[in-house]
């Protein structure tokens, strides 16, 4: 079989051959790659204090890159602006979030964003935030919770934290996610915010998301399907070699067959006093004969 596969004709099949299973492993391997899709950014890029103005921008979809990073910024909180985020667990205790609209400096518009001050389960115990006072604020940005439909139970108490409702209180422009906030300082440096033991709120932590991948399986079908081509494209040429070379043996084996019958019948023809040239043709016909007899 080695020599059928060293034609020429051969060769020119396995380069072929291999030039298609290489193509085929290259898609296969792309397709791999699209079959996983990164959900979350790396611990980082999402622990690493960026500006706010910087990584985010206003009046844009929030993507998987943008939410859970820990941001930074400086600006006042907006004056009668708190409210109250209801059905909030601290430790496994009910209560609320206190939220108040933040005036960014370096904003494009002037925008503000929902800030979660902390958490309370007394809400006749919180105080307001400090409004135009200069501060400079650490938390980590978070995407939008849908607004829940229903009546409240008040009209600064939401069931959820959604700056697209929120704009219809405040009557400003905002951003579409909310920052819940780890540090408030004011110019001076002394914290402010829920970390401080005068005000009555407990902080809000909020860690990263597990960072994870998602699996596209019909990807990750084509990836496999590309590699099974790329050895059929193999399996194809030794098919084809094997059954080349069985032709071969089988025409050897006629050849050889044919060779043997012809010359008993020629020597019996000789011996029955036929000529040479009678004793060719008489061989010949007898010898078919045999052979299509034999075959059949």
């Amino acid at each position: 079989m080695l020599k059928t596969a060293l034609q020429p004709k051969w060769i020119a099949m396995l380069a072929l051959a291999l030039i298609l299973a290489t193509v085929f492993v290259v898609a296969s391997a792309w397709q791999f790659g699209q079959s996983r899709t990164e959900e979350t950014p790396s611990r980082e890029v999402t622990e690493e204090p960026a500006p706010l103005t910087e990584v985010y921008a206003p009046q844009r979809a929030m993507t998987a890159l943008d939410a859970d990073r820990i941001v930074t910024f400086s600006g006042e909180f907006v004056e009668d602006s708190q409210v109250l985020i209801s059905e909030r667990l601290q430790d496994g205790e009910p209560g609320w979030w206190t939220v108040a609209a933040f005036a960014v400096d370096g904003a494009p518009d002037g925008e503000v964003i929902p800030v979660v001050r902390g958490w309370t389960d007394d809400v006749d115990a919180v105080d307001a935030p400090p409004a135009g006072q200069q501060l400079e604020l650490r938390g980590r940005l978070l995407p939008p919770e849908a607004p829940v439909a229903g009546e409240r139970e008040a009209a600064h108490v939401f069931a959820s934290l959604s700056p697209a409702e929120l704009i219809n209180v405040w009557d400003l422009p905002s951003y579409s996610g909310f920052v819940v906030a780890f540090d408030v300082v004011d110019a001076s440096g002394h914290e402010i915010g829920a970390e401080a033991e005068t005000v009555p709120l407990e902080p809000v932590w909020v860690g990263p998301q597990p960072e994870g991948s998602s699996v596209n399986w019909l990807n990750l079908f084509y990836a496999v399907e590309w590699v099974v081509f790329a050895g059929f494209a193999f399996f194809l040429w030794w098919r084809l070699v094997k059954d080349a070379h069985e032709k071969s043996q089988e025409a050897a084996v006629l050849d050889t067959e044919w060779e043997q019958q012809w010359k008993q019948e020629y020597l019996a023809a000789v011996a029955a006093g036929q000529s040479p040239r009678e004793a060719e043709e008489t061989a010949t016909a007898e010898a078919v004969r045999k052979l299509d007899e034999k075959d059949t």
